[in-house]
């Protein structure tokens, strides 16, 4: 199934996608649905955090010559920096090379609080497309990863949520404009899913519509003003942003 947020007739709703057709939440046989065209999409939900996670594809780290992590990487976007499908990704004047990052987004369902790894995979409601886009030059410059992750618009999420698909081995691109330039499974995770909601969910509460990014493959580089930028994941779709330079 795959649900999602979005605009029409100028109010936001919730609903299901089946096929071209999207249904809103406590839709009727007499209420009004929509085709595809018709709306706009939204970030299929309203994290109250996205929690992230650093150097979790063994191909990653082995391309950044880095030693694969004993535990979870853990850092915090903000809401702030969401957005959804269409959404332009705006380059901050403070950086000179902002990158791509392909991510896996599981989203959460229920609240979940030091859950068991028996009870983890309860607490998911589905999973999406993420681009963790990072100000690079600002990440090695700070040490900490806050304001390189953490800039408005720098967290696209979407196009919808997909609960009907099995996250282990997925294959996941990003393409920009139009050309290959990450390209890997998510079989190559360190730590699953479920490993990260239980490991988070001992570190803090996650409530439902908050996203897990759960790392980036190997691949990655930098984004200009003008370029389009495309992450694409087996089994649940495609999230395509354009990218701007600030004007001031």
């Amino acid at each position: 199934m795959r649900l999602a947020r979005f605009e029409a007739d100028g109010k936001i709703h919730e609903g299901t996608i089946r096929g071209n057709v999207v249904i809103p939440d406590g839709c009727d046989s007499l209420s009004r649905k929509y085709s595809l065209d018709e709306i706009r999409l939204l970030c299929p939900s309203s994290p109250s955090k996205v929690v992230a996670i650093g150097l979790n594809y063994r191909d990653h780290a082995e391309e950044v010559g880095m030693p694969l992590p004993e535990e979870p990487l853990l850092f915090l976007k903000p809401s702030s920096s969401v957005i959804g499908p269409e959404d332009v990704i705006i380059l901050p004047l403070q950086s000179t090379r902002v990158d791509f990052e392909a991510e896996l987004g599981v989203v959460i369902g229920r609240t979940a609080r030091k859950v068991s790894g028996m009870e983890a995979h309860t607490c998911i409601l589905g999973y999406t497309c993420l681009n963790d886009v990072t100000a690079r030059d600002l990440q090695g410059k700070d040490g900490q990863w806050t304001r390189a992750k953490g800039f408005d618009t720098f967290c696209p999420i979407g196009p919808w949520i997909e609960t009907d698909v099995d996250p282990a081995d997925l294959r996941i691109e990003l393409y920009l404009n139009g050309e290959l330039k990450q390209a890997s499974r998510t079989s190559n995770l360190i730590f699953d899913p479920v490993r990260l909601v239980e490991f988070i969910s001992a570190i803090m509460t996650l409530f439902p519509g908050d996203v897990i990014a759960t790392g980036t493959t190997s691949g990655i580089g930098p984004m200009k003003s003008g370029d389009t930028v495309e992450v694409r994941i087996e089994g649940i779709g495609s999230l395509v942003n354009k990218v701007q330079a600030a004007t001031g």
